[in-house]
């Protein structure tokens, strides 16, 4: 609307964020008791008499969460006494994108994000507080409790496990010995990478609490032989990342960093490497998507970074990648824009000096 938009239709629109934190929650109601799934069920619609029986909830709370629901569009009334679902509902209910994006907003960034205030103030994570007494959420991540844990991982892995396939073309037609995974969390790109090639080796690096479930999935395939493991602090510019790759890898790894430190850690690569080495930078950036809800979710996800992960990083333009790289001494030699029909792109690099 932008521009063209009158004041009163303004005034909707700001009424619409100042309750938002409260209808989200009645969102995540919905799902929980299994309304909106009961719903969905019945395509013709259903009495709210029905609901309240079947899954037990007072009539009461039947009603005054389908008012809440259908003033934002998930439901509409038949009649007075029955729903029926809208396409807004059907995606709540039934799109992967938004369910996983509903949990993480729920269990991880629901309560942290209050403290958005002090943590720009403070440019640290303040609101990290209400999950655990750490400095960053990956010093955590190990020890979250599991529904939080489970919610942050499909968050994570929903947004690069549909490109790995693309993903391992692209690597592997340098056909790489010895790769390191560099913030390899769970191993999951090592254990692929072993799946797609039967003679590569890969070395993950990560902090302790990574390793430590990435060393259990590892042994979980027997791949111990071939995947080995190297403790490193990034943020510590004394710890050094050994030499030996044909490859590095970084998967959604630099936006957890701030700029000054994504350039740290490039400057690490680059003594790492030699000049045959190709290091593939993934990242969905936000001013490269198809679709506006993408780069939407994108944005709000930098927020999660300044309340929760760090209090510095954020999700970053393909420019100021591009700049970083080029800065601590590579060139971009060739650009996977959004492979895989995913959010993604890869940056192919080289050292230049």
């Amino acid at each position: 609307m932008g521009n063209e938009m009158s004041i009163i239709e303004a005034k909707f629109e700001a009424q619409k964020l100042a309750f938002a934190p409260i209808y989200f929650q009645v969102i995540v109601c919905l799902k929980e008791l299994g309304i909106l799934q009961l719903i969905t069920k019945n395509k013709r619609g259903i009495q709210l008499s029905t609901i309240s029986q079947e899954l037990e909830i007072s009539d009461y709370g039947v009603g005054v969460l389908l008012e809440a629901a259908a003033s934002i569009g998930l439901v509409e009334y038949i009649d007075k006494n029955s729903v029926k679902l809208t396409k807004l509902g059907f995606v709540i209910n039934s799109d992967e994108m938004t369910r996983v994006n509903i949990n993480f907003v729920n269990d991880v960034c629901f309560e942290g994000v209050k403290y958005l205030k002090e943590c720009i103030q403070n440019e640290k994570p303040e609101g990290l507080k209400v999950l655990g007494e750490w400095d960053t959420i990956y010093e955590g991540l190990s020890k979250l409790p599991e529904k939080i844990k489970k919610s942050w991982f499909e968050f994570d892995h929903y947004y690069s496990d549909d490109v790995f396939p693309e993903a391992l073309k692209i690597v592997f037609k340098e056909k790489p010995n010895y790769l390191f995974d560099i913030g390899g969390n769970t191993g999951k790109w090592a254990l692929q990478c072993c799946g797609f090639d039967p003679d590569v080796r890969v070395k993950i690096l990560d902090l302790p609490g990574q390793l430590e479930i990435a060393r259990s999935n590892v042994r979980s395939k027997n791949l111990e032989n071939r995947i080995d493991f190297h403790q490193i602090d990034l943020l510590d510019e004394f710890q050094k990342i050994p030499q030996g790759a044909d490859a590095i890898w970084m998967s959604q790894f630099l936006d957890c960093f701030s700029i000054d430190e994504i350039f740290t850690i490039l400057k690490n690569v680059h003594q790492a490497v030699d000049q045959n080495a190709f290091i593939y930078i993934l990242e969905p950036f936000i001013d490269n998507q198809k679709f506006e809800a993408a780069s939407y979710s994108l944005i709000a996800t930098s927020i999660y970074f300044t309340t929760i992960a760090n209090g510095n990083s954020k999700m970053y333009s393909i420019d100021v990648m591009r700049d970083l790289v080029e800065k601590a001494g590579f060139e971009v030699v060739e650009e996977f824009e959004l492979i895989g029909d995913s959010f993604h792109t890869i940056l192919k690099c080289k050292k230049t000096s």
